[in-house]
């Protein structure tokens, strides 16, 4: 792919935040930032759905960061059970907006990512449009999620063992508009087999919502 790639350190509240940069050619009118799954399970930014996610976003005009948490790969700090963490993904959003003055963001993230970017977004409304993948809603909270006007789009497995169908529609159906949920049959929390259905999904959105 064509564009600017780079392996970069940002400054973060734990140390340096190791991340990586794509830039599209040409100015650069829509941002988005990928979180990774749960550190303490293998979760980094080089997981396959986040590059996918991250891949996605980057085919529909974006410039795209991914990072690794505090204590992940070459970030610094220890991992803080998500409340660090949204204070990593705060400093990469500074970054993205320093970078990138007055272009649009998107949020974005798979697991315990979307977690982490879900609370922040809803509590720093700075992005404008929110993509969650495989999102754990059977191992966290969301109290804030409900009032969350923003465009939002959730990708999920019809067999996620992290977030079952059935209480994410439960969710679902009390959130603000504009919403979409969108369920790949047969696909488990890791969509393994279905990463191709993932980004259609998600460009699907991009394109609706670059389009309203």
């Amino acid at each position: 792919m064509s564009g600017l790639t780079g392996n970069m350190f940002l400054d973060g509240p734990a140390g340096r935040i190791e991340a990586i940069l794509k830039e599209p050619d040409g100015p650069v009118e829509r941002a988005a930032i990928v979180c990774h799954p749960h550190p303490l399970f293998g979760g980094t930014m080089h997981n396959k759905v986040v590059y996918r996610i991250a891949r996605t976003f980057y085919e529909a005009g974006f410039a795209v960061l991914r990072f690794n948490f505090r204590g992940v790969g070459l970030s610094e700090g220890t991992h803080d059970e998500g409340r660090g963490e949204e204070d990593d993904l705060v400093a990469a959003m500074a970054f993205v907006e320093e970078r990138f003055p007055g272009a649009n963001l998107w949020l974005s993230g798979f697991s315990f990512g979307s977690a982490v970017m879900i609370r922040v977004a809803c509590r720093e409304r700075r992005a404008v449009g929110l993509v969650a993948v495989g999102f754990p809603l059977s191992k966290y909270e969301f109290q804030d999620l409900a009032g969350c006007n923003l465009p939002k789009l959730f990708v999920q497995g019809s067999l996620d063992q992290f977030g079952p169908v059935n209480q994410l529609e439960r969710l679902f159906s009390g959130l603000a508009e504009p919403k979409q949920l969108v369920v790949i049959d047969g696909a488990d929390h890791f969509f393994e087999g279905h990463l191709t259905e993932l980004g259609n999904a998600i460009s699907r959105f991009l394109d609706s919502s670059a389009a309203s």
